[in-house]
C-alpha cells in the first residue's frame, strides 16, 4: 500500500471540499490569472477571495508570484496527483470487496446454490 503524507492530503482534500476553490483551480487550470481577474466572477469582496487563496497556497494547489501590486496564481497540479494516487488506491481495494461480495451472492442465489430455506430436523 502507498503511504502518503496525511497533513498533505487533508489539506489537498480540504481545500477541494469549497466550490469557491475548486471553481479558481478550474479557472487556473486554463492558464495563470491575476487575482484580480480570478475574484471577478464571484460575488464576494477580494479579502475573502484572498483567504480562498491563501488555502489553495497552503495546500501547495497554487503558486503566487508577485510583481509590484500584481499578483499573478498559477495551478501546482502536485497535490492533485497524489491525491488522486489516493484515490484510485481505495478504489482498487473497493473493486476488489465489491467483486468478492458478487461472487458470493452468485454462490449462494444461483440455481445451483444450496437450498438454505430448508430447515433440517434434530
Amino acid at each position: 500500500m502507498v503511504n502518503y503524507k496525511d497533513d498533505t492530503l487533508t489539506a489537498t482534500f480540504h481545500a477541494l471540499a469549497d466550490p469557491t476553490r475548486r471553481a479558481i483551480l478550474a479557472r487556473l487550470a486554463m492558464g495563470e490569472e491575476r487575482v484580480s481577474t480570478l475574484a471577478e466572477p464571484f460575488a464576494m469582496s477580494l479579502p475573502a477571495i484572498s483567504k480562498h487563496l491563501k488555502v489553495l497556497e497552503g495546500a501547495g494547489l497554487i503558486r503566487r508570484t508577485i510583481d509590484g501590486r500584481v499578483h499573478q496564481c498559477r495551478l501546482a497540479p502536485e497535490p492533485l496527483d497524489a491525491a488522486n494516487g489516493w484515490i484510485e488506491e481505495h478504489r482498487k481495494i473497493w473493486r476488489q470487496q465489491f467483486d468478492r461480495l458478487a461472487r458470493f451472492l452468485e454462490q449462494t442465489s444461483g440455481p445451483d446454490a444450496p437450498d438454505n430455506t430448508k430447515k433440517e430436523n434434530t
